[in-house]
């Protein structure tokens, strides 16, 4: 459990707290501003089937849950809480058990991609789902794959990325280290997205991007969401949402915050929004 302080400021912020009714009470909160929230259970790494196969129950208690009070919402899974560190056509079965699941409810499923080695294994998950309907998937700018990866996902019919700038690290080969790189590729990405995809979501905090993005549309006529952090601009987001564009908020709720977290802090491009986040009287709560 997260002790007193900690609680307050993470569960209070970016985290929903520790529940299944933690994640529903923030989730009533989002819709009332039109944003549909992307509930993810924290949860990474998992190298033994036992935490594994309480992932998956958790998710699954958590869409009857919300679905019980007739809530939009989406799921967010990672691959290495679904087992693929474990075994990769185990973790193939446990996605598509929650994917068929969720389809059946109404509820869409994103696959949050993770470190640069399980990138790939990560697409082959999400490529055997598209065609079915109802699945997404997130791409990393600083990944200098993504481009090539967005050219093979785009060309199959249905498929839905979420573009995002990415928390993790990897070495110069393979990834882009400086936040300036990474922001150009995903400049580029963006341009890709609205010229080659229909339905897509801009996942960033940039004004500048958010900007650009909103011309792009007025050209292209895209199907696109914009999606946020839970805690980091929700000012932002709303103002978003009551002007009519389609609006998501990552909310992820659970015992493990300290990954999540971590990542969030050491994520230099979002330093400063994340200190305003905490302690800065501008973020409008929900």
């Amino acid at each position: 459990m997260m002790p007193g302080t900690i609680e307050r400021i993470f569960s209070g912020r970016w985290i929903a707290g520790p529940s299944i009714s933690d994640a529903l009470r923030e989730a009533k909160k989002a819709q009332r501003y039109g944003i549909v929230p992307i509930v993810n259970y924290l949860g990474e790494a998992y190298k033994d089937k036992k935490s594994v196969e309480r992932t998956i129950r958790i998710y699954i208690k958590a869409i009857d849950t919300l679905k019980a009070r007739k809530l939009s919402f989406n799921i967010s899974l990672k691959p290495s809480q679904l087992g693929i560190l474990v075994d990769k056509g185990y973790c193939s079965k446990n996605y598509s058990r929650i994917v068929a699941y969720a389809r059946k409810r109404g509820v869409f499923v994103w696959l949050d991609m993770e470190e640069s080695s399980l990138v790939q294994d990560t697409i082959d998950l999400y490529e055997g789902e598209i065609r079915k309907g109802g699945v997404g998937i997130c791409i990393q700018s600083y990944l200098k794959r993504s481009d090539s990866d967005i050219d093979r996902i785009t060309k199959i019919r249905g498929s839905v990325i979420r573009l995002v700038k990415g928390a993790y690290s990897a070495g110069t080969d393979t990834a882009y280290n400086d936040r300036k790189d990474v922001t150009a590729n995903y400049y580029k990405l963006m341009d890709k997205l609205f010229k080659r995809g229909h339905t897509f979501t801009i996942g960033t905090h940039d004004d500048k991007i958010i900007r650009k993005a909103l011309s792009l549309n007025r050209i292209h006529k895209r199907d696109v969401t914009y999606a946020m952090l839970r805690g980091i601009r929700n000012d932002y987001l709303i103002k978003l949402a009551e002007s009519g564009h389609k609006t998501t908020m990552y909310l992820p709720f659970g015992e493990e915050w300290i990954s999540y977290s971590y990542r969030r802090l050491r994520e230099a491009g979002h330093l400063s929004l994340l200190i305003r986040s905490l302690f800065g009287p501008s973020v409008k709560e929900l």
